[in-house]
C-alpha cells in the first residue's frame, strides 16, 4: 500500500510538487483522503479534466467551470488559501507551455501561500523546468501476508455467492502467492477472480496461466522475452554434478525467505562447447524450480542514442525482478558484452557497468543463469570471483549420457527406443555434441521417410557417417577451451 507515514514526512518538508506515479487512482485518492485522521487540517481537493474541480475531504459538487487545466490552474494560483490539490492524469497537458509555466509559478509562490499540487498518473514526466520543485512518493506494491488475505477474501466471496467451496491444491496456492508479487493490488485481485471464477479452483495449470498474465502487465516486450516452454531437468542428459547442486538451493531460492545463514541462491555461468545443452540446462532450472523464464537478448538492446542502451538493459532487469522469483536466461552472453569492437565497445563497457551493478546489490529472487562459448570474448570483470555462485563447464557428453541422448530424442519422436541399438549409436557419436546428435536423429528420420520405411539404427549411424562434429572442425579451439576450463570452472557432468 502506498505509505501514509511517507506522504506525510513530504508534506512536513514543504514540497510543492509530489508526483505519485499508480495506476490504482482509487487507493492513491483513498490514502490521501485519510491525511485528516492523521490531523492534517488542510482543505483537500481534487480535479479531473471531466469532474472539475471539488473537495475530497467532503461533500461537495464539482465546480464544472475548472474543468480545462489551464483554467484550474489559473484558479489554484489566484487562490489565496492553503491546501492540497490533487491533480489526477495531468500528464497530457504537461507539453503545453502554458500549464507548465502555471505549475512553476504556483510552485515558486509556495512559501507565500502553501499550495501543494499532487500528481497521480499511471506514467509521468515532468519537464524539467519544474521538475527540481517535485518530490516522488513510490507506490508500495502488497507482500505475500496481503495478497495471501486478498486471496481468502475472493474465496471467501465465491464460497457466498456459489455456495461451494474452492478447490486449491495448498502447493498451487504457494506457488500462486509467489508469481502475485509484484504486482498491484488491482492486478492482483482481477487475476486470483479469474483463477476461481473459471472452474472454482486453483491448480497447476493456473499458476501458468497468472505467470503469462504477469508478464503481460509488466509490458514484456523484444527486449525480454518470457518462455513459456521450459524444460524439465529429466530432459537434459548428464550435468549430474550441476543438477545435484541446484537440487540443493531448490529449496532455499522458492522459500519467501532464506533460512538463517544462507543468502538468495544469485546465478551461474555456463561455459561450454556449441551444442551442449547449455541453453538447454537453462530452460530446465526454471522448469524444475517452476518458476518463470525471461529470456533477455542483448542484440535487441543496443540503440544508437547515448545512454539508451543502457537504459533498455535498467529496464529490462526491473521487469526481470517484478517477475521474481525467476530465472533470467542470458545466451551467449559474451556477444552482447565484447568490447573488442570499436562500434559497440562504449555500449559494451557502460552494460557491463550496468550489469555488474545490479548482479552486485539485487536483492530480489531472480537467478541469472548465463551461457557462453567463446571464453576469449568474456569480460574478466564478469568471471571474478563472487559475480557468480558457480562457473561450470558443459563438455562434449560420454559414452553413457550419448546413449540417454539418443533415448531421449528416440522418445520424443515416438519412436520404440528398445528396438535400438543406443551402445552402438554411442560408439558412432564420439565427440558428437547433444545438438548433433539431435539432428543426426532427425536427418535419419527424414532418410527412412524418404524410403517408405521405420527408422532403424543404420539411418542413424550412416548420418552419424556422414557428419564431421564440431570438435573436429573446431578441434584446437575446443581443447584450448577445455585447457582453460580445467583449472578455473567446476565440471557441470
Amino acid at each position: 500500500m502506498l505509505d501514509i507515514t511517507d506522504l506525510k514526512l513530504i508534506l512536513r518538508s514543504r514540497v510543492p510538487i509530489i508526483v505519485i506515479e499508480t495506476r490504482e487512482e482509487q487507493r492513491a485518492l483513498g490514502m490521501i483522503k485519510r491525511l485528516k485522521r492523521f490531523g492534517m487540517q488542510h482543505p483537500l481537493f481534487a480535479w479531473s479534466v471531466t469532474e472539475g474541480l471539488y473537495r475530497l475531504d467532503i461533500e461537495s459538487k464539482p465546480q464544472r467551470l475548472n474543468a480545462q487545466p489551464r483554467d484550474v490552474l489559473a484558479h489554484i494560483k489566484a487562490s489565496d488559501l492553503e491546501g492540497i490539490y490533487v491533480l489526477m492524469d495531468m500528464h497530457p497537458y504537461l507539453d503545453e507551455p502554458f500549464v507548465v509555466r502555471m505549475i512553476r509559478e504556483i510552485a515558486q509562490s509556495y512559501e507565500e501561500t502553501p499550495r501543494t499540487l499532487v500528481l497521480i498518473s499511471p506514467g509521468l514526466k515532468l519537464p524539467d523546468e519544474i521538475r527540481h520543485h517535485a518530490a516522488y512518493l513510490e507506490v508500495t506494491l502488497p507482500d505475500r501476508a496481503q495478497l495471501q488475505q486478498l486471496l481468502r477474501e475472493e474465496v471467501d466471496r465465491w464460497k457466498r455467492r456459489k455456495r461451494r467451496n474452492v478447490k486449491a491444491d495448498q502447493h498451487a496456492i504457494e506457488l500462486l502467492i509467489n508469481h502475485l508479487v509484484g504486482l498491484s493490488y488491482a492486478d492482483a485481485r482481477r487475476l486470483i477472480r479469474k483463477v476461481i471464477y473459471d472452474d472454482g479452483a486453483i491448480d497447476r495449470e493456473d499458476v501458468q496461466e497468472v505467470m503469462d498474465a504477469k508478464y503481460r502487465l509488466l509490458g514484456g516486450d523484444g527486449v525480454l522475452s518470457y518462455e513459456a516452454d521450459t524444460a524439465h531437468l529429466a530432459d537434459v542428459a548428464g550435468l549430474d554434478r550441476m543438477k545435484h547442486w541446484l537440487a540443493q538451493r531448490e529449496k532455499v531460492f522458492t522459500a519467501a525467505r532464506p533460512p538463517g545463514g544462507l543468502d538468495q541462491p544469485r546465478g551461474v555461468l555456463l561455459l561450454g562447447v556449441q551444442g551442449s545443452g547449455k541453453s538447454l540446462a537453462a530452460k530446465a532450472v526454471a522448469g524444475a524450480w517452476n518458476v518463470p523464464l525471461l529470456r533477455l537478448d542483448f542484440a535487441t538492446l543496443y540503440n544508437k542514442y547515448y545512454g539508451e542502451t543502457e537504459r533498455n538493459l535498467r529496464e529490462a532487469l526491473r521487469t526481470a525482478e517484478a517477475m521474481a522469483p525467476c530465472v533470467l536466461w542470458i545466451d551467449e552472453i559474451e556477444k552482447g558484452l565484447a568490447t573488442d569492437q570499436a562500434e559497440h565497445a562504449g555500449p559494451s563497457r557502460r552494460m557491463l557497468g550496468t550489469l555488474l551493478t545490479w548482479m552486485a546489490e539485487r536483492t530480489s529472487r531472480v537467478f541469472l543463469v548465463a551461457t557462453a562459448n567463446d571464453i576469449d570474448a568474456l569480460p574478466p570483470e564478469l568471471l571474478r570471483k563472487g559475480r557468480f555462485d558457480e562457473i561450470f563447464f558443459v563438455d562434449l557428453p560420454e559414452t553413457q549420457v550419448r546413449e540417454n541422448i539418443f533415448s531421449i530424442h528416440l522418445k520424443q519422436r515416438e519412436q520404440d527406443v528398445d528396438s535400438f541399438d543406443l551402445a552402438a549409436l554411442a560408439r558412432a557419436s564420439e565427440g558428437f555434441s547433444g545438438a548433433e546428435i539431435e539432428q543426426a536423429v532427425v536427418s535419419a528420420l527424414y532418410s527412412a521417410y524418404a524410403s517408405d520405411g521405420e527408422l532403424e539404427t543404420r539411418h542413424v549411424l550412416d548420418e552419424l557417417e556422414l557428419t564431421r562434429p564440431l570438435s573436429v572442425v573446431m578441434a584446437e579451439r575446443i581443447a584450448a577451451l577445455r585447457a582453460w576450463a580445467r583449472t578455473r570452472t567446476v565440471s557441470a557432468n
